[in-house]
């Protein structure tokens, strides 16, 4: 066996030895600060304490210690009150006061508090006792909807969910985005920065309070009513988690939580990222694997979340990721991954997450953001894989973001997408997150610009341009390669702006941290055809299945022509990418037979991106039938000729699932 396999087997056997798996990762209900029949228990993993104490607004701030219970954990019971009431008032102030090994007297906030509230923007937290009355804790009242067999994921963040120059909330975005995301055809949600991190501008890439759900948006119950909200619209609901690196904050974050800097973290160099000014778990330690998998059962189990998607995974793999993990390039060149250079403990702590979360959790799905095509990361654990369900995969964002249309080589774009590993599945976008922060240009920006999106302006040849390659990019990388496809919010109807956060550098300007929905809905503004032609290929896409169906197999590509067929689940995709020029007979390559007793096979047009009601020219006219032939062509066994508009994607069905459709 690999030595990744060898640790993942060897901590394992010895966790279910000691302790048991399941146990030992529900540390939440063990460690932190809780309520028992009125009395209050606490437990701390402080190995640098000598003394350990509690105080809070509960008790006038006076100290009350804790005992040693052995291996660095800290143990107090506070009785109930003689009438049986919890001694700790919900919504109190606590504060863990540490005097460590070295004589230190320090402040700490326990890593397991369940919420925190920042008192001033991007300032430091206050632990609050969340211990809710029944009349005020939320009811689940739906079944969490099945796994899905593929994904169409609406990539989300809660603060700039609004169009008001403010950060939005849990309930807004229950009541105004999820009826959208319902609406557009998504079934599955993955939710940003929702996990506590003090400085907002970060994405939430910068974890301080990993058993927090953000307060900057609401309460714990109120982001318990949005997942149960979107389970009962049939949406599947992911969170973005960070197990690679944390805030280096210290008063309010896990930096130095003991006063040393170990605790859960690696010693050393090792123990930061300096790059991103953050600081590097420690995979070999005891008490981090327990913390790490804990903070996702929690998620799981009291907020029903659905699954997850990490981030941050090129250093929890790599021991120098700014050398290895953000520098190659997708190579088959196997030797990258594999060497002194990889991060064994890092690896084997994913295999044991994966291996736990899908043993308790077969419904669950996990995501690997795509680490330049590290081999086997979508792969079960029994194989020797890291076990996630899926990879986000970048290739098409470098293909549509990176040169003008006229320079796409058609034979380039059909090798990238098919020397993708087929056996691991993939997560496709044009554009997602990264591509709309401030300093970077989102697609909608390039293509369209500032050309005019009123109705009552002519139609530029840059905005006819730029409407047509917008949708045929979507539609192509929704099509091609994937079992799922993301979108970022707002790109679904090409937001005319990128997202920046409120920050020091910008004033705190939230100018650019929203999304201004009422571009879409305004009839008025050709915004309305770029969100009808997402629902449609959403819509498509639920009905004919071509995410879970086997990769696309391209038929014909042609450079000079600028043309590119393949088909999946039984469709044609068909682009003409050329700038002007337009084919009245274009002849295609056709796989299917149909029946036998039947020469020919009708097909009609099932989605045109050049149809008027998605801002096109509909030069092909609605009900058109082509016929195709049983005539070899380009090793297919029939062929058809059809009429190719310039910069427009279709999509032909056999007439008979057409009709009606």
């Amino acid at each position: 066996s690999p030595p990744r396999y060898g640790v993942f087997e060897k901590t394992k056997m010895a966790i279910e030895r000691k302790e048991g798996l399941d146990r030992f990762t529900h540390g939440y209900k063990d460690f932190g600060v809780m309520m028992e029949d009125g009395r209050v228990r606490c437990m701390e993993w402080i190995p640098n304490a000598r003394a350990v104490y509690l105080k809070g607004e509960f008790n006038n701030w006076n100290l009350i210690p804790y005992h040693e219970v052995g291996f660095g954990k800290w143990e107090l019971f506070i009785p109930a009150n003689r009438d049986g009431s919890c001694p700790v008032e919900h919504c109190s102030e606590l504060k863990i006061v540490i005097e460590t090994k070295d004589n230190q007297t320090i402040e700490r906030i326990s890593p397991w508090a369940k919420y925190v509230v920042q008192c001033d923007h991007n300032q430091g937290f206050k632990w609050k006792f969340w211990n809710p009355p029944s009349s005020q804790k939320f009811q689940i009242t739906h079944t969490r909807p099945r796994k899905p067999d593929r994904l169409r994921i609406y990539e989300a963040h809660i603060g700039i969910a609004s169009e008001s120059c403010e950060i939005s909330t849990y309930r807004y975005f229950t009541s105004n985005i999820l009826p959208r995301i319902r609406d557009q055809g998504y079934n599955s949600l993955l939710l940003m920065a929702v996990v506590e991190h003090s400085y907002y501008p970060s994405w939430g890439y910068q974890v301080t309070n990993y058993i927090s759900a953000s307060s900057r948006y609401g309460t714990p119950e109120e982001f318990k009513e949005l997942v149960d909200t979107a389970h009962g619209m049939g949406i599947y609901v992911m969170l973005d988690v960070m197990h690679g690196e944390a805030s280096k904050n210290v008063l309010d974050g896990l930096n130095m939580f003991d006063g040393t800097n170990t605790c859960y973290f690696a010693d050393g160099p090792q123990g930061f990222n300096n790059q991103h000014d953050t600081r590097v778990f420690d995979y070999k330690k005891w008490e981090t694997l327990r913390f790490l998998m804990s903070q996702l059962r929690y998620y799981v189990n009291e907020f029903r979340v659905d699954g997850f998607r990490f981030n941050g995974l090129s250093t929890m793999i790599f021991h120098e990721p700014s050398k290895y993990g953000w520098s190659f390039s997708q190579t088959r060149d196997y030797q990258h991954y594999f060497g002194r250079q990889m991060r064994t403990e890092g690896l084997a702590y994913l295999m044991l997450m994966n291996d736990m979360l899908h043993n308790f959790y077969p419904n669950l799905i996990t995501i690997a953001e795509d680490v330049q095509g590290m081999p086997a990361l979508s792969r079960p654990v029994r194989e020797g894989g890291l076990g996630f369900d899926y990879i986000l995969c970048k290739d098409a964002t470098n293909l549509f973001n990176e040169m003008r249309d006229e320079e796409w080589d058609m034979h380039f774009i059909r090798q990238m997408l098919e020397e993708n590993r087929h056996a691991e599945k993939k997560i496709m976008f044009t554009e997602n997150h990264e591509q709309n922060e401030v300093g970077r240009m989102t697609l909608s920006r390039k293509l369209i610009g500032d050309s005019p999106m009123s109705e009552s302006q002519q139609m530029t040849p840059q905005l006819d341009r730029g409407l047509s390659l917008y949708k045929m990019s979507r539609l192509f990388t929704h099509a091609f390669a994937g079992q799922g496809f993301l979108n970022f919010i707002g790109n679904e109807f090409g937001h005319p702006h990128w997202v920046e956060l409120p920050s020091s550098s910008n004033n705190d300007n939230y100018q650019f941290a929203r999304r201004q929905f009422h571009l879409a809905d305004n009839q008025q503004m050709r915004y309305k055809y770029l969100n009808r032609f997402d629902r449609a290929v959403n819509k498509t896409e639920e009905r004919f299945g071509w995410l879970k169906s086997n990769q696309a197999v391209v038929t014909r590509t042609h450079e000079g022509d600028k043309v590119m067929v393949f088909e999946r689940a039984g469709l044609i995709f068909v682009f003409n990418f050329h700038p002007t020029k337009s084919y009245p007979d274009y002849k295609i390559p056709v796989r299917q037979c149909g029946r036998y007793d039947k020469s020919n096979i009708l097909y009609k047009i099932l989605l045109d991106t050049d149809d008027n009601c998605f801002g096109g020219h509909s030069r092909n006219q609605a009900n058109v039938e082509f016929h195709s032939k049983n005539e070899h062509f380009e090793n297919s066994p029939n062929s058809m000729m059809i009429y190719l508009p310039s910069r427009s994607g279709l999509v032909l069905a056999q007439s008979n699932l057409v009709d009606g459709y």
